[in-house]
């Protein structure tokens, strides 16, 4: 397991050229389903992002992020998802009451499936997760 915390700021390497493309800036969920869909990429010297669908991934460890190669990299993201930083957000329960923020997210690297959601009060589990905006992240109740 990992959180978002731990892999904000990784460095970014194409696995067979083994080049540095920037540092991880920020992940995007999709809550309904789960899962990381997308990572958000600094530029090493520009300030240009780079969107990485997560199927462009070869690996996302303690140390670095590896892509799959730099064609991945060239290759633009058709549809960007939106994207909503996860960390500080609140949190609204599906009946509108405030339950929470978000401190962190507790991830599967390998696969980008997300376990928890965690909050002062505790994790939340991923299965109540519904939907995800600007203003809040919304969970099932109880």
């Amino acid at each position: 397991m990992m959180l978002f915390s731990q892999a904000r700021g990784l460095p970014v390497l194409t696995l067979a050229e083994a080049e540095e493309i920037g540092v991880l800036r920020s992940l995007t969920v999709d809550a309904p389903s789960g899962v990381v869909t997308h990572v958000r990429v600094r530029g090493r010297h520009a300030r240009k992002e780079t969107v990485l669908a997560w199927g462009a991934l070869h690996a996302v460890g303690p140390d670095a992020v590896l892509v799959r190669s730099a064609a991945a990299v060239a290759v633009a993201v058709a549809e960007v998802p939106p994207h909503h930083e996860l960390p500080g957000l609140r949190i609204l329960a599906e009946t509108g009451d405030q339950i929470g923020t978000v401190q962190d997210v507790v991830f599967e690297p390998e696969t980008g499936r997300i376990e928890a959601v965690r909050t002062v009060r505790g994790d939340l589990p991923a299965d109540q997760l519904l939907g995800l905006g600007d203003y809040a992240l919304v969970v099932r109740a109880g």
